[in-house]
């Protein structure tokens, strides 16, 4: 758990300005825990359990142990499950020991993570059941929270998906106001590969789109909106040429006779953007 790391993610600079926001750090009369400092001795010591209230999939413990970590170095902490295992209500997840103040002012923070990561996990695995098509990949998108990119699509990999672009800078992706200032999905595409842009997204909503974007060298189609025949044709046109993916309209109900198309992925908003919240606790007994 001391070794997790993700490209691209500060996990001590996360930490402390998380930390930062909930001790009110530069703000009149902030940097301070006054309910812990007031009540608990400095050299308290707690012992504590972190458990599942319901069936989950688990993400985000070792972002768990860097927020006690971060306050109490010596803090004794042991990971009962793995990450992306599926457990039922009533699992421990995570036993630690140390100091009491330190303790208590982590806890939001850590469980907040754990939740958050936790639940979109959870729902990512209802919806690759619900998929039910090991032929197609589910992804996940670019709706993430504000400084939660690289966690959330850490989270959605947990439950079993696959990220799709990490940002606006690793692919192209060509949508319909892209389209409308370039005057056609044709010549869109033609800008992105005169640019040197190596991958290629396009989004089409119509089928007689599919062809011209293929002939400027999309490396990729979006299949935007369509129903399942309509899918179903536009693979056909497609041929195999070059991957496809369905996007839009797709929730537990729609997305296995969408994945059932023939398409190559499909892509889900809704993993990062509505996923609830986990119900974890956090059960502290004094040493």
């Amino acid at each position: 758990m001391t070794n997790f790391t993700l490209p691209g993610f500060d996990l001590a600079a996360f930490v402390r300005s998380t930390l930062a926001e909930d001790l009110g750090e530069g703000l009149p009369g902030g940097g301070r825990d006054v309910t812990s400092e007031s009540v608990i001795p400095a050299d308290a010591r707690f012992s504590g359990v972190m458990d599942s209230r319901d069936a989950i999939v688990v993400a985000g413990l070792p972002v768990a142990a860097a927020f006690f970590r971060g306050l109490d170095p010596e803090m004794e902490i042991e990971a009962l499950v793995e990450e992306g295992a599926q457990v039922p209500a009533g699992t421990e997840l995570m036993r630690l020991s140390g100091n009491a103040r330190a303790m208590l002012t982590a806890e939001r923070a850590a469980l907040n993570t754990v939740q958050h990561l936790s639940g979109i996990a959870t729902m990512v695995r209802d919806y690759v059941r619900a998929m039910d098509n090991p032929a197609c990949t589910l992804l996940d998108t670019r709706k993430t929270l504000p400084g939660l990119r690289h966690l959330e699509k850490y989270a959605t990999r947990m439950g079993g998906a696959s990220n799709h672009r990490m940002g606006l800078w690793d692919a192209a992706m060509i949508k319909d106001n892209h389209v409308a200032v370039a005057g056609s999905v044709g010549e869109a595409v033609r800008r992105a590969v005169a640019a040197g842009i190596a991958e290629i997204i396009c989004e089409v909503d119509r089928l007689d789109q599919i062809e011209p974007a293929l002939q400027a060298g999309a490396t990729r189609l979006l299949l935007d909106n369509m129903d399942p025949a309509t899918l179903r044709e536009a693979v056909a046109l497609v041929a195999g040429r070059v991957p496809t993916e369905a996007s839009g309209g797709i929730d537990l109900a729609t997305i296995h006779a969408k994945a059932g198309t023939g398409v190559d992925y499909v892509s889900v908003g809704r993993l990062t953007q509505s996923a609830p919240a986990a119900d974890i606790g956090l059960d502290f007994t004094p040493l």
